[in-house]
């Protein structure tokens, strides 16, 4: 698929997450505890994520045919041309179920381990990111860029916690020397707006570890097409599948690792 082809893809794919935002939006106004099911105290699923995963499936198939599947409510499809697609059909369902603003849904087309597409529709705000491999970072159609800053005292970080146990002295010690030495640090509970805000120039990195690739393959094209540096806490680029990663402005990237 040629880069024009893309950009003619990418139009749908911002259509598709604007609708499957709508639909969202429409069955948040009747929800209830009902239609949710708990995997765990910190991992929830909704029925509306279910739907919205199966629409999804529904209209990627039809965009792109014989393309493959990840979803994290478990749609699973092989490829037939090289081509996958991985989607979170709502990435904050614990803000989306107790109705805070900072829910989104993501949607990465990858080749060979590579983002070479992601959209994210930031859902109440009404905000969508996106980008196309080699052809910069957009937000509802405008360019935007991460931010200039140079060091980590001058900067403001975003973050997700760790559940598991092994991880969570590492994390403290990380997030206690930035509380000390840094403009402070953020936890959303989505880790693709995150992303998004690291490619706007709003945050000047992200890092979490734990992740899934449907938690950052949008997000991390984001903010690589956005001018920034995208890897794992231990500096290596298998972040899509790596279960950590590190997003930065780039400036920062160096400075931030050595802490991890």
């Amino acid at each position: 698929m040629n880069d024009t082809s893309l950009k003619a893809l990418e139009k749908q794919i911002i259509s598709i997450a604007q609708e499957v935002g709508e639909l969202i939006k429409e069955k948040r106004k009747t929800f209830n505890a009902e239609q949710l099911e708990e995997k765990s105290a910190h991992n929830l699923v909704t029925v509306v994520d279910k739907a919205a995963e199966a629409f999804l499936l529904d209209k990627l198939s039809k965009a792109f045919p014989g393309s493959g599947f990840m979803g994290e409510e478990g749609g699973d499809i092989s490829s037939e041309n090289g081509y996958r697609w991985i989607v979170d059909p709502i990435d904050g369902t614990s803000n989306f179920v107790h109705d805070l603003p900072l829910y989104s849904t993501s949607i990465a087309l990858e080749k060979d381990n590579e983002i070479v597409l992601g959209v994210i529709n930031d859902i109440p705000h009404d905000t969508v990111y996106h980008a196309v491999q080699g052809m910069g970072a957009y937000a509802n159609g405008k360019q935007i860029s991460v931010s200039g800053t140079k060091t980590v005292y001058h900067s403001l970080f975003v973050t997700g916690f760790p559940y598991e146990e092994s991880e969570l002295d590492r994390f403290l010690g990380i997030y206690k020397h930035l509380l000390r030495n840094s403009r402070g640090v953020r936890r959303f509970g989505s880790a693709a707006i995150d992303l998004c805000y690291v490619a706007a120039g709003k945050f000047e990195a992200f890092y979490e570890v734990g992740l899934n690739p449907w938690d950052v393959a949008a997000g991390g094209l984001l903010v690589k097409e956005a001018g920034g540096a995208v890897t794992t806490i231990t500096n290596t680029n298998d972040w899509l599948f790596g279960k950590s990663l590190c997003a930065s402005n780039g400036q920062i990237h160096s400075e931030l690792l050595a802490l991890m």
